[in-house]
């Protein structure tokens, strides 16, 4: 029959019509129903369908309940999703536009650990390094961030673990000072031993690294062939066998939203 010929036709013409894109199921969801389905994406580490969707919800429901948590999702997915960059935007962008949130506190924490992580390499991730032993821009960033928390937030449920974070890249950067230090010193620039050493002793005397740096100081002064300074570090080395307080290591990474 003629008619039997047009069933291919027809199959065809329909198959536009049935299928549908992401963007076409996102259309017509209210903002009770994007806030859910993307944070069933972010739990469930689908990372870039999360920010795509919280940036849906907050294009549409600009002034809606959900914009402003919206806004705070999107940078812990940037930063779940290894985009630190855009991680740090984004909580920017939050503290900017909500002054007076009360989740402010967790942007500035979020911004913190963002900054530490943008310093890792794709080397560092294969054969990890001691953050020292990188550029230092990552942590003194990531210091400035943790030290606004507790200077801003002192009651934050983030103010104490801020504040022992803040010891370890105290640590971190008086050890980064110290491998400086030995390089030079490898090489025979002892002034510039010397200088790195110093900088460390006046700068970070609390650190474990701090007598490392009185034994480099001393090494310098003693290879330039000034005995008298050597021997003035060694009396302070003697006067000062407590070592310096330490704070354990350990990693760093945001808690759940």
């Amino acid at each position: 029959m003629r008619w039997l010929r047009l069933i291919p036709l027809l199959a065809i013409l329909f198959i536009p019509a049935c299928a549908t894109s992401p963007e076409d199921e996102l259309a017509n969801l209210s903002a009770n129903e994007l806030y859910t389905r993307a944070k069933s994406a972010l739990n469930t580490g689908d990372y870039q369908t999360a920010i795509n969707t919280f940036e849906k919800l907050e294009a549409r429901y600009p002034f809606g309940k959900y914009a402003q948590q919206a806004q705070l999702e999107i940078a812990y997915a940037y930063y779940k999703f290894d985009e630190p960059d855009s991680a740090i935007a984004a909580a920017d962008r939050f503290i900017r536009n909500n002054p007076g949130n009360p989740r402010q506190d967790y942007a500035y924490y979020l911004k913190g650990l963002a900054n530490y992580n943008r310093g890792a390499s794709i080397i560092d991730r294969l054969t990890p390094r001691e953050p020292s032993e990188r550029d230092t821009r990552a942590l003194r960033d990531a210091f400035n961030d943790f030290t606004q928390l507790v200077k801003l937030f002192p009651d934050s449920r983030y103010a104490e673990d801020a504040r022992q974070r803040l010891v370890y890249l105290h640590n971190q950067l008086a050890l980064y000072e110290i491998n400086v230090a030995r390089y030079y010193m490898e090489r025979g620039a002892h002034v510039a031993a010397a200088n790195r050493a110093r900088y460390v002793v006046e700068n970070y005397q609390r650190a474990p690294a701090a007598r490392d740096a009185l034994r480099l100081l001393m090494d310098a002064y003693a290879e330039m062939g000034l005995n008298d300074l050597a021997n003035d570090v060694q009396r302070v080395l003697d006067q000062n066998r407590t070592p310096a307080i330490e704070t354990p290591q350990r990693p760093l990474e945001a808690p759940d939203l």
